[in-house]
């Protein structure tokens, strides 16, 4: 197989304080599963691989056995902290709150 039939990925563990990133480069029919453990990701940060994997590729999510594309960029996800509703209601209560304060 020639270099340039390889498909281009970049594969992406994001924490509050960084993000660290892998490129690599894999040949057509490579699937997601098989991008991350070739990444190196999960044996770095033994908290991703202590949980089921769950990623996206640009934010949407994806099942694991989906076949990458090139210039994919695989996100493997943390689970939530608290539920994005629940944090804009409390943004949103806040908010409403300082603004009593200021009457």
């Amino acid at each position: 197989m020639e270099k340039s039939e390889l498909l281009h990925i970049r594969v992406v563990y994001a924490l509050p304080d960084r993000q660290p990133s892998v490129d690599l480069r894999v040949p057509p029919g490579t699937s997601l599963t098989e991008a991350v453990n070739r990444s190196g990701l999960l044996e770095k940060f033994p908290e991703a691989a202590a949980r089921p994997l769950e990623c996206a590729i640009f934010g949407r999510a994806v099942p694991l056995t989906y076949e990458l594309r090139d210039g994919d960029r695989i996100e493997i996800l943390r689970p939530l902290l608290i539920d994005p509703k629940q944090s804009r209601r409390e943004a949103a209560e806040r908010s409403r709150a300082e603004a009593q304060r200021r009457k």
